[in-house]
């Protein structure tokens, strides 16, 4: 069955993805600080804000990129797909 996704929403896609854009930055935040070695004080600063950096940059650019894929999919169409029914096991 093919299917076609003709619209994808820019808020709420890029809500989603920059909460997942924080979770991976956050673990590799807690890596760098608590990995042996002096730092240096500005790096200190820039490894805490990074997580919310990256989730800013992350959204802005979900958000764009959604409605960019949306005015191509209005013109040219969307993506298309193929779905297969499946029993639950």
């Amino acid at each position: 069955m093919r299917k076609q996704i003709t619209s994808i929403s820019p808020l709420q896609t890029a809500k989603v993805l920059a909460v997942l854009y924080f979770a991976i930055a956050l673990p590799l935040l807690l890596l760098m600080l608590v990995m042996p070695g002096p730092k240096p004080p500005y790096l200190s600063g820039f490894m805490l804000a990074m997580p919310f950096f990256y989730a800013l940059f992350g959204f802005l650019f979900t958000l764009f990129g959604a409605w960019v894929y949306n005015f191509v999919a209005r013109h040219l169409g969307g993506i298309e797909f193929t779905t297969k029914d499946v029993e639950d096991a």
